[in-house]
């Protein structure tokens, strides 16, 4: 590797237009950067019901009438969002930067060239519409005149034409280290730079910042003139979201100043009234010595608004009555603006400071059928009227953010010798899906039971399990596309980073899993991949999900149809290797006490598998993982080594909770079915896709040693805890490296799911010629985990260049693309895996640092991760 010189031909092809030698203020070197003016030659079409193969569409014509029947039932009749819409699938707009706010409480996203572009303030429920007065516009005073004042957009759009607009992007680019981004605007002719930087509370470990639905916004000001300026900034935000609610009529601003220990904050409150989930709008700004805050209540956002203008350019303030604005009639909507001016010396360099906030303090989903209370409401109120608080908050503690942020980031910026730029970027910026994933954190009510009705003293769990009850529910979108929360066989892959780093949350989330595995629901259901009818879930099986936002999540389990749960024999052994890595990184006793009876149980469940008594479980039909449409007759490589990584958990869990009988239970399946998987599937270079001896058996699976990557990962692998022999993990990798990283698109896109041994692609299912970045992620973790640095860093970096660089996609990672054309399903769940990556890379160290040390390494030693509160 050369991690120096690695950042990069790709990099400089997203800045080459950039024509101005100012770098910013403060901007860090490791990121994603890009110039205003970068135009994205490659345009990709979302994957839809067309692009299905002939021979695919005739294997699976029965699927297909049942799924338009029951879109058009879902979308005609019941006038609702299909949770997968195979006819409107979104189309590809490259324009995403990092989104704004914390974890839970809904997410505005701010767009690379500045707009305000991807809304999701109702749980769960996108909108994506670009909101033209939502803007930034710089006014510059010389000697009491104004000499320039532009909106800091590349847009020209027909409305509000009495506006500057058309900013030369070629002087201005964006760079993004999430949860920061910084956008730099040198000003043509002005010899003024603008840097804004943007900043949301998403903090590891920290469990109350972190819940807050706000933004910071920083401008820091470098006037290389040799006399002084007098510079404003006005930030102007539209009473809304751009959606038709806009001009429902009912909706007010007013104007507050709020003073508290010493610091004093004042802006405009928007208040939203839509007779579902209102919200309120907050921008507001710090007062300070030497800084002049005024603002414009409200004004309306058509036409050529050049009062609002003339305004600012009069004398770089906004001059607005008191009091409040009236309620909107219908078909109108109101805006509001806020502007901040400072004194900037000659050769000097000054700041000024924003804050976007909203508050939704209650939430109701599509049943509305019951409230969920967000979780900054245990700081901040239930009463909607909290946003003056947050943003004074915001704008008193951003340093405290940013100070956390920088001590969790530095060590890996900082490390130059093992770890390439792209991947430092990657990184970071994958991260933002843990807010932007509908993204819903809320209280545990208090008549809730997430036991399932079955208590710890009869092999259950507690009511109220005390992690929930403390630190709250989670649940996060399958994607922004496929609409389920917490997609167990996605959040396997996915979770890595919340282990990592929101400990807690991946503690809640298995708790609510488990308190679902007893329930049953005999409600007979058509599943539209098979046309029969079975039950909504069956006992002791691991939900697909916990619903659809459309719906009401956490009370009716699966909203998957694709399906019958039965099917799903992957889920319960994620749920049982989930279950002991999480222990592994916490150390936390009650959660493995808590635990252990639940996954006996769904251990049972798997046992009625093993048809021939051989210790391994059978496949059939499409019961094989989440590659839907790619059949799978007898054991397989995929599930057969789920399984037997479970049973090595199972035995590791006996031991702690010294169950001798259980673990020798477990010793003895193992032993039998790791001969049974060696014998079936084992060709002397890697392990077959399936056993069935059909054609497309000996498919080379990208993520065959998913069991392994798991065991490895939990500390295990090796020793009493071994499933797999370590030459043949590492000769599997090895086939998987040469045939589906580097024999598919001249190594530069990463991993193909299936690839012949003949170097073609397995174009036999849907999914099998397709490269699934979050599968990608995982496969390099392993390699890395098996002393495969290099390999492991080569295999992701091609789905780096490939989303973020050359396809446009960034902060909206897709599950899937293929060699050319398509993608499927933007803004993912499963690219989180990348975390994985990261743990392994700390594991290699801590090895090697411990073998220096003594000699010797033990395996099993936990990986510490800081698990305060």
């Amino acid at each position: 590797m050369n991690p120096e010189g690695d950042g990069d031909a790709n990099c400089s092809d997203l800045m080459s237009r950039y024509v101005s030698k100012e770098m910013g203020y403060g901007v860090p070197k490791e990121g994603w950067r890009i110039c205003l003016a970068h135009e994205f030659k490659e345009k990709r079409k979302p994957f839809q019901a067309k692009d299905v193969s002939l021979s695919n569409f005739l294997e699976h014509i029965g699927l297909g009438i049942r799924y338009l029947k029951w879109w058009y039932k879902k979308t005609q009749v019941e006038k609702k969002a299909p949770f997968i819409d195979m006819f409107r699938a979104q189309p590809l707009r490259q324009i995403y930067g990092a989104p704004l706010g914390g974890i839970g409480g809904g997410t505005i996203t701010r767009g690379w060239k500045g707009e305000f572009c991807r809304w999701q303030l109702n749980p769960g429920m996108y909108h994506y519409k670009t909101v033209t007065a939502n803007q930034f516009t710089v006014c510059l005073r010389r000697g009491g005149q104004t000499v320039y004042q532009q909106v800091l957009s590349v847009e020209r759009p027909p409305t509000l034409q009495g506006w500057n607009w058309g900013y030369c992007g070629e002087y201005a680019f964006y760079h993004a280290l999430y949860p920061r981004a910084w956008t730099v605007y040198h000003l043509p002719g002005q010899n003024v730079t603008l840097t804004c930087r943007q900043i949301s509370p998403v903090i590891p470990h920290d469990y109350q910042d972190s819940s807050l639905p706000v933004a910071v916004f920083v401008w820091d000001i470098e006037n290389k003139n040799d006399f002084a300026l007098d510079v404003s900034i006005m930030f102007t935000m539209v009473n809304g979201s751009g959606h038709k609610d806009d001009k429902s009529g009912g909706h007010w601003n007013e104007p507050f100043h709020l003073e508290k220990e010493g610091e004093a904050v004042s802006g405009v409150l928007l208040h939203h009234c839509p007779p579902v989930n209102p919200y309120t709008l907050c921008i507001a700004a710090r007062e300070q010595p030497d800084r002049e805050v005024s603002h414009q209540t409200a004004f309306s956002p058509k036409g050529t608004c050049s009062g609002l203008w003339s305004d600012l350019i009069t004398d770089g303030r906004l001059d607005s009555p008191t009091g409040s604005s009236p309620p909107t009639p219908k078909g109108e909507k109101v805006a509001a603006a806020l502007a901040v001016g400072c004194s900037v010396p000659a050769q000097s360099h000054n700041r000024l400071e924003f804050c976007l906030a909203w508050d939704m303090p209650t939430i109701t989903f599509g049943s509305r059928e019951r409230e969920h209370i967000r979780r900054y409401t245990r700081y901040f109120g239930t009463k909607g009227d909290a946003s003056p608080s947050i943003s004074h908050y915001a704008l008193t503690h951003y340093t405290q953010w940013e100070k956390s942020i920088e001590e969790w980031q530095r060590p890996i910026l900082q490390d130059r010798y093992s770890l390439p730029s792209w991947y430092k970027s990657a990184l970071f910026n994958e991260l933002y899906f843990v807010v932007d994933g509908g993204t819903v954190w809320t209280e545990l009510p208090e008549d809730a039971d997430v036991s399932g009705g079955v208590r710890s003293e009869d092999g259950g769990l507690p009511a109220q399990p005390a992690v929930i009850k403390e630190f709250g529910r989670f649940a996060y979108l399958e994607g922004q596309e496929y609409r389920m929360y917490n997609t167990y066989d996605v959040h396997f892959y996915a979770s890595f980073a919340l282990i990592m780093l929101w400990p807690k949350l991946a503690l809640s989330v298995q708790y609510d899993i488990a308190g679902s595995v007893v329930q049953q629901d005999p409600t007979e259901r058509l599943h539209l991949m098979s046309g029969q009818y079975s039950p909504v879930k069956a006992k002791n099986v691991v939900p697909h999900d916990i619903g659809d936002p459309d719906d009401e999540p956490w009370q009716r389990v699966n909203a998957y149809l694709i399906h019958d749960t039965a099917d799903w024999k992957d889920l319960n052994l994620k749920f049982v290797l989930q279950v002991y890595r999480d222990f592994h990184l916490t150390q936390d006793n009650q959660y493995l006490q808590d635990m252990w009876p639940v996954c006996q149980a769904v251990m049972e469940s798997e046992m009625k598998f093993d048809l021939d008594g051989d210790g391994l479980i059978e496949n059939s039909g499409y019961a094989d993982q989440t590659y839907d449409g790619w059949t799978v007759t007898g054991p397989s490589a995929y599930c057969g080594g789920l399984w037997l990584a479970s049973l090595c958990v199972m035995c590791k869990m006996a031991k702690l909770v010294a169950n001798e009988e259980t673990y020798q239970r477990y010793r003895d399946i193992l032993g039998r079915g790791s001969a049974a998987f060696d014998k079936l599937l084992w060709n002397g270079k890697y392990y077959n896709y399936d056993s069935s001896g059909r054609d497309l058996s000996n498919s080379v699976m990208s993520d065959q040693c998913a069991g392994h990557w798991f065991l490895r990962a939990s500390g295990l692998g090796e020793g009493d805890y071994q499933a797999f022999p370590k030459e043949k993990i590492q000769s599997a990798l090895k086939s998987v490296f040469d045939l589906n990283v580097m024999s598919f698109a001249g190594g530069q896109m990463g991993a193909v799911n299936g690839m012949r041994p003949e170097g073609v692609p397995d174009r036999s299912s849907v999914q099998s010629d397709e490269v699934w970045i979050g599968v990608v992620y995982g496969l390099a973790a392993t390699m890395i985990h098996e002393g495969m640095l290099e390999e492991g860093m080569r295999t992701a970096e091609g789905c780096y260049r490939t989303v973020w660089e050359r396809l446009g996609m960034a902060f909206q990672t897709p599950e899937a693309y293929c060699e050319k054309s398509i993608y499927r399903s933007l803004a993912y769940m499963r690219p989180l895996s990348i975390w994985a990556m990261q743990l392994a890379l700390n594991t290699s160290q801590k090895d090697q640092t411990t073998s220096a040390q003594t000699g010797a390494m033990s395996k099993s030693e936990p990986v510490c991760i800081d698990n305060k509160n």
